[in-house]
């Protein structure tokens, strides 16, 4: 009996995106603008159990479904998008583009006779500086602010159980702030972390609790709450440095 997720090749792989490209061909030939492969597949980087994600870009006014669906050993995502709607998604910003840009970014053609996935790749790198300090501030508010009033909470109680996890919140939302600042698209969230620490612009503290998180080294829990205040100190002294102030001085109401 097969297992699931099943181990293949990258010939298996292509042969089957080559199956899924043909019959998307043969069945909407004028309304499909642009066919390709993105995430681990479309950059030759994937595991033996990698599922394989297209992009399928069609026509103003012609509507296809999404799929995702599990087809003999393959896992198969098709992400459908009319022209303007494709790009329209390349330009939106959140704070998660450095961990979601890449799919619009990197892209292997497979069909493409108009080179639309060559200009949709400088696309999400023209967001404006104050999109991006917009949506830091925004973010820094939702996440990282209310993750630290957690960790705090469950030190002053003793509760040692939610430290590893939110010292891993707090290191991972930090990754996704630093790529922002950076206006660095990762590679691939596995690789978050390493990438991180090769960029230039990044808050104090940073550095040692992603080295901990990442080497799993947190059960002295008095060194993670430790870590996660020097972070939190240095996350709202990067944003100063950064001019994002992210604090009301009166009731927005």
């Amino acid at each position: 009996m097969l297992s699931y997720p099943a181990k293949t090749t990258r010939e298996e792989k292509m042969t089957m995106i080559t199956e899924v490209k043909d019959r998307l061909l043969d069945t909407y030939s004028e309304q499909v603008l642009a066919i390709g492969v993105y995430g681990s597949v479309g950059r030759n980087e994937e595991g033996p159990y990698s599922d394989i994600e297209m992009h399928v870009v069609t026509e103003e006014g012609f509507t296809l479904e999404n799929y995702e669906f599990i087809y003999g050993k393959f896992k198969i995502e098709l992400s459908v998008r009319q022209k303007s709607d494709f790009f329209k998604r390349a330009r939106l910003i959140d704070d998660s583009w450095s961990i979601k840009a890449g799919v619009f970014t990197r892209i292997m053609p497979l069909f493409d006779p108009e080179g639309l996935f060559e200009e949709v790749k400088e696309v999400p790198l023209q967001i404006p500086e104050s999109e991006i300090k917009e949506t830091m501030r925004e973010f820094m508010i939702w996440e990282p602010y209310e993750t630290m009033g957690k960790i705090r909470n469950q030190y002053e109680e003793g509760d040692p159980h939610y430290l590893p996890m939110g010292a891993r919140d707090l290191v991972w939302q930090t990754a996704k702030l630093i790529g922002l600042a950076n206006r660095h698209i990762y590679v691939t969230r596995v690789s978050t972390f390493e990438e991180s620490l090769n960029l230039p612009y990044r808050p104090e503290g940073y550095k040692e609790l992603a080295i901990l998180v990442m080497e799993g080294r947190l059960h002295d829990l008095e060194v993670v709450y430790q870590h996660c205040e020097k972070l939190w100190t240095g996350l709202n002294e990067w944003y100063e440095e950064l001019g994002i102030s992210y604090k009301e001085t009166s009731l927005p109401f």
